[in-house]
């Protein structure tokens, strides 16, 4: 296979829930197109002390976190070569590598505003031979930016109709939603939680790494009181731009809400529910007259999520970007190819009207290639 290096660029990420690198090949002439795509399971151990660095991010040894660091990267050019083998293409033929890399901690907040995601970016083009492209969002945080969502201007270039206002939903361990609305300007911003809480309770009940399908959780009765006062939560109401993860919304968060006497069972429904109706009312608040929602990220798998997000937005059309043309597995690694070559050719990849920043600005730095 030997497309044009100009056109192909390669995307890397693993989101909230750390449940992998997502792995995508992109041609974007004329219109982007998936080429390739795979995600790359972390090792079971590698993905704990994520998780770990996670949930103590203020006391970190500075040798654990200079070792993970360059793990993630050399699991991160593990994942871009394995695709590139699987899908015949030569190395060569890529022009970047864009990589979000692992967000470890995400405070766009207070007197001194940052975000850090790692996996060593030097590791990658060293090891892939490939120009590199990462750290995305520091410097839109730098501008006063909250730094996320940074795939809304990706979602306005490939997914928007010039006729009906749409909104697309990102359903990652943090929900995030696009509103694109005809003739008005590009809204986006974090909802709160998609599967974090989710995976993070069926991680302490049952012992794994989530609730396949959300069978355990159409297996328990909601709890609607329960879901109103976790919807007393500040962030919920806050006005955009916003952003969160899990600094927020944690274990721990829930279980200093959590009452006693509720059945572990009920309280994954309550949390399906949570999440469901925190997107609706977001979506509600802030662009009420759309109609289409197009999800993507792996809470699309959750049939009882996407089962619940019907039933809160009943009147709207609720589908997956599978609709549009883009697996929906795949979009954000798509988008973080697309942020490389913005990069590469001096676009600004951030919107001010969904980050809050004080301006365009270019995104990333660059790691060139052997």
């Amino acid at each position: 296979m030997t497309p044009s290096r100009a056109s192909l660029h390669l995307g890397l990420i693993s989101g909230t829930s750390a449940d992998g690198i997502d792995a995508a090949l992109v041609r974007f002439e004329p219109r982007p197109e998936l080429l390739a795509a795979r995600t790359f399971e972390y090792p079971a151990s590698l993905r704990e002390r994520v998780l770990a660095f996670a949930r103590s991010a203020v006391s970190v040894a500075l040798d654990d976190f200079g070792r993970l660091d360059v793990e993630i990267g050399a699991a991160f050019a593990d994942a871009a070569s394995g695709l590139l083998r699987a899908s015949g293409v030569d190395a060569r033929a890529v022009a970047a590598i864009g990589s979000h890399g692992q967000t470890i901690c995400h405070r766009p907040g207070g007197p001194w505003p940052f975000t850090l995601q790692i996996g060593d970016p030097n590791v990658i083009a060293e090891r892939t031979g490939i120009t590199t492209v990462a750290d995305f969002r520091r410097a839109d945080v730098a501008a006063g930016g909250q730094g996320a969502p940074l795939l809304p201007a990706l979602h306005a270039a490939v997914f928007a109709d010039g006729a009906n206002a749409r909104a697309i939903l990102n359903l990652g361990g943090i929900a995030n939603l696009t509103l694109l609305r005809p003739g008005e300007r590009v809204l986006g911003f974090d909802t709160g939680p998609a599967n974090c809480l989710l995976d993070a309770w069926a991680a302490r009940h049952l012992g794994r790494a989530r609730d396949e399908g959300g069978a355990w959780a159409r297996s328990g009765r909601c709890d609607d009181a329960l879901v109103d006062a976790w919807l007393a939560e500040p962030y919920f109401a806050a006005a955009p731009p916003k952003s969160t993860g899990r600094e927020v919304f944690n274990l721990d968060w829930l279980l200093a809400r959590l009452p006693a006497h509720v059945a572990p069972a009920d309280v994954q429904a309550s949390l399906l529910v949570l999440s469901a109706r925190s997107i609706t009312q977001a979506l509600q608040a802030h662009a009420p007259a759309t109609r289409e929602v197009y999800a993507c990220g792996g809470g699309v798998h959750n049939a009882a999520l996407m089962d619940a997000l019907r039933h809160e937005m009943r009147g709207m059309h609720v589908d997956t970007t599978a609709a549009l043309g883009i697996d929906p597995d795949f979009v954000e690694a798509a988008g973080f190819a697309w942020l490389a070559r913005a990069r590469l050719e001096g676009i600004p990849g951030n919107l001010p009207s969904v980050t809050g920043a004080r301006g365009p600005r270019l995104l990333g730095a660059v790691y060139s290639g052997r």
